[in-house]
């Protein structure tokens, strides 16, 4: 069968190229080896998201008394129909791009695929082999839990998070290797639920990449919940003895602790292997398609999108590629992604959001700058609603008043991120954003709150 555009990968990148493509009128195949959706709706940010509001509704009935609600009888979470909803949210999330896919006329072949040495894509399923032509082939393969030498995954003892969301029964104990987002909001959640967890982080802070006074304060949090922290340390390994396993740490002293389970957290890996792009000579490196502004590869007629090229890994970053790559395709007149204007956001509690540059960021590129930052304990909405952890914090260039970046923390952050985000987009200084009116009373208002005293 022959195609206009042949998508391979049905992630948050693969699907959404396929939808756009389709609707643009081109004949698209989509060709998928597990489920439509990919890690993200099936196993990341979708299922993980309803894991932790299952731990937050738990949170809030522990805490019911603080506001006035009683409850009479124990308060316990059900592990099993914890998971139980998480897989259904993710079931019916698929069920919703299985849909959008019909909807849109995209014929979805599930199987294998890889690239031969004619440019054709040969998917192998079940039923055999099927040879698919098209004009136009983009590679969105997507990304896997990274396994490092030292901690080999036997999804048992040592497990990746497809394992930390389906796991038979709650661990009493549980270490948590790495504190990126999956890392902190995995060890969050097991944390809230009873878990006593050990957050362990080779860098010198927990969450790394964002800003640091953001890291000590979701650091205070997690430690008053009761979850243990051990910064620039390392797992040499773990030895899995009288079915427990024994974790190895070095930093500042050698350790051992014993947990039920380790969950590995430590980046992903790109889908490269078997999809051929040796046969057609497609340069890649470091394990990324190289690509350029389009998602063109060396390669004539053949793209790349989403984790498998350079930038950051996130579905929201993926799903912008694979417009930007369409109306390209299409001929249209097209913005180039902003890579230095991506929302980056950790779903723990409180959140964590940021944009753009932090403040030794600013102060490592030798840039003139005002930082102001607005405490959540001065905000009306966060105290009538009880979490008062958290700040929203500004980089403001000092010349032009225009928006460096922005770092947030506490509840609500991860939606409130926005505004600095369309503010940078259209290069809107902090005092237009000061001069249009914040609904009163919001958490928003943390925005407008720290840019005036940026400007002071």
């Amino acid at each position: 069968m022959r195609y206009d555009i042949a998508v391979i990968g049905a992630g948050p990148g693969g699907y959404v190229a396929a939808q756009k493509a389709s609707e643009l009128g081109y004949k698209v195949a989509l060709i998928e080896k597990e489920r439509l959706g990919g890690i993200c709706l099936n196993w990341g940010c979708i299922p993980t998201k309803a894991l932790l509001k299952s731990a937050q509704a738990y949170h809030y009935a522990e805490k019911a008394a603080e506001y006035g609600i009683e409850i009479t009888g124990e308060v316990k979470p059900n592990f099993q129909k914890i998971v139980e909803r998480s897989r259904g949210v993710a079931d019916a999330m698929n069920k919703g791009v299985e849909f959008l896919m019909k909807k849109a006329n995209v014929e979805v072949i599930f199987g294998q695929a890889m690239l031969t040495k004619d440019k054709t894509i040969e998917v192998t399923s079940s039923e055999g082999i099927q040879i698919v032509e098209a004009d136009k082939i983009i590679l969105a393969t997507g990304a896997h839990s990274r396994v490092l030498p030292n901690l080999p995954q036997d999804g048992k003892y040592i497990i990746g998070y497809r394992e930390a969301m389906t796991l038979p029964e709650q661990p009493k104990s549980m270490v948590v290797v790495g504190s990126g987002a999956i890392g902190s909001e995995f060890a969050h959640f097991y944390q809230s639920i009873g878990t006593q967890v050990t957050l362990v982080e080779f860098m010198p802070q927990i969450v790394p990449n964002e800003d640091k006074e953001v890291a000590s304060t979701l650091q205070r949090c997690f430690k008053k919940n009761g979850m243990k922290i051990y910064t620039a340390t390392s797992v040499e390994k773990v030895d899995v003895v009288d079915n427990h396993c024994v974790v190895t740490l070095a930093g500042k002293k050698t350790e051992t602790i014993e947990c039920d389970v380790v969950l590995s957290a430590v980046g992903v890996e790109t889908n490269l292997a078997g999809l051929g792009l040796e046969n057609l000579n497609i340069a890649n490196e470091r394990g990324k398609v190289l690509v350029n502004q389009w998602y063109e590869t060396n390669v004539e007629g053949i793209y790349a999108i989403g984790d498998i090229v350079p930038g950051a890994a996130l579905a929201h970053v993926a799903s912008k590629e694979a417009e930007v790559c369409i109306k390209h395709i299409h001929g249209e007149d097209v913005k180039p992604v902003s890579y230095d204007n991506i929302p980056g956001c950790t779903y723990t509690t409180p959140e964590v959001a940021s944009v753009g540059m932090n403040e030794d960021k600013a102060k490592e590129a030798g840039l003139e700058y005002k930082v102001g930052k607005f405490m959540y304990m001065a905000s009306g909405k966060a105290t009538a609603a009880g979490n008062r952890d958290g700040f929203v914090k500004v980089v403001v260039d000092k010349n032009t008043n225009k928006i460096l970046g922005c770092s947030m923390v506490g509840d609500n952050v991860t939606e409130m991120i926005e505004e600095i985000v369309v503010a940078r987009e259209n290069g809107l200084t902090a005092q237009q954003l000061i001069d249009s009116v914040h609904p009163h009373p919001t958490m928003a208002e943390a925005v407008m709150e720290a840019l005036t005293e940026a400007l002071k």
